[in-house]
């Protein structure tokens, strides 16, 4: 199983970093390890802190921004679902009167003939 990245939320890291404020001389790293933290990260979120991005806020999505469709491509794409749903129902139509006629055929039942017959 691949190793995840662990996310903290603003709340979250100035949660924490509260606690540390107030925790006695050596209770930092009982903190530490009941949270699954690293000093690295809370050098790191004490800078932040500081420099004042640790505001709460949405979380920021990693990743380039997710391209908008235009109205025209969303229908577009609308309209090719809407068409490859049809043709499958079609397909199973299809499958459906071939079957219907083999059946007459095996029960010598006549049909009769179908404008689309020829």
């Amino acid at each position: 199983m691949k190793a995840q990245r662990r996310t903290f939320t603003a709340a979250y890291k100035l949660a924490v970093l509260a606690e540390l404020d107030c925790a006695k001389a050596g209770e930092t790293g009982a903190i530490l390890r009941r949270e699954g933290l690293y000093s690295s990260s809370l050098v790191t979120w004490r800078r932040q802190r500081k420099q004042g991005l640790l505001q709460p806020q949405a979380p920021v999505r990693r990743g380039p921004p997710a391209a908008r469709k235009s109205d025209g491509a969303q229908e577009l794409d609308r309209l090719r679902r809407e068409n490859a749903r049809l043709e499958r129902h079609l397909a199973k139509a299809h499958l459906i009167i071939g079957i219907q006629k083999k059946a007459a055929q095996l029960l010598a039942i006549d049909l009769g003939r179908s404008d689309d017959e020829s």
